[in-house]
């Protein structure tokens, strides 16, 4: 487990470009090296940022989008192209325009594409595991004011799923109610953990977060990178950490 890291920026643009732009130079490296990278995004309006930032990165052509396979963490459980779900929200950012590879973007099943909110997840799951070990490179995350984390949910039943890579998660406190997610134990199979955060209202979750907080209180606390643990936030969402 991994100690965190916070990087404080002066608002949400900046947080954005600089996700994008670790994204980027944390891809080259992986290709370089011979890789073929796996990560997984985030919705939300910062979700939706980053990918609009990676395309005005200087160096995002110099990825190999081709060989990039991409996730979410989570994802509503409704039809393909709702304007709801994680990755319309991204492809309109313009996920679709870097030249990814249809095959390897993995998207989760909505219920014109499975029976339930249970077999998406585990057709997710299947798919996880048979992309090659259930890890990802880089997992991107979202924290919402509550400190949820994916659609892990603070003292809701789905949150503390173990043994499994991905659960449906019914009755979510925030619509829509049913939801597909990757467990804790799945997210923290992840090489690299980045939260992205802004917002005076995430003050309390981001302070949750770092300072590691249970899971009745904090998600995101229960999350960690197999090698780096970052916290991207603007100083408004920063400002209850402790100083010095």
């Amino acid at each position: 487990m991994t100690a965190p890291l916070v990087v404080v920026h002066p608002d949400k643009q900046s947080v954005a470009d600089s996700g994008a732009a670790r994204l980027v130079t944390t891809l080259l490296d992986l290709q370089a090296a011979g890789r073929e990278p796996h990560v997984s995004l985030t919705g939300g309006s910062l979700g939706s940022a980053i990918i609009a930032s990676i395309l005005e990165a200087p160096a995002h052509s110099a990825v190999d989008w081709s060989r990039v396979s991409v996730w979410w963490g989570d994802e509503r459980y409704l039809p393909a192209g709702d304007a709801d779900r994680n990755d319309t929200q991204n492809d309109a950012a313009g996920l679709d325009r870097l030249g990814l590879d249809a095959a390897r973007v993995h998207r989760v099943a909505g219920p014109d594409a499975s029976d339930s909110a249970e077999d998406s997840a585990q057709q997710y799951a299947a798919a996880v595991r048979g992309s090659g070990g259930d890890a990802f490179d880089v997992m991107i995350l979202g924290v919402g004011p509550d400190g949820h984390v994916a659609s892990l949910f603070p003292g809701h039943p789905a949150q503390l799923t173990t043994d499994a890579i991905a659960v449906a998660v019914h009755d979510s406190p925030k619509p829509p109610p049913d939801r597909v997610s990757l467990t804790f134990e799945c997210l923290s199979r992840s090489d690299r953990v980045w939260f992205l955060v802004a917002g005076a209202d995430k003050a309390q979750a981001v302070r949750d977060g770092v300072e590691g907080a249970g899971p009745e209180r904090s998600s995101a606390a229960q999350v960690h990178g197999l090698r780096e643990t970052v916290w991207l936030v603007d100083a408004e969402s920063a400002a209850d950490l402790a100083t010095g």
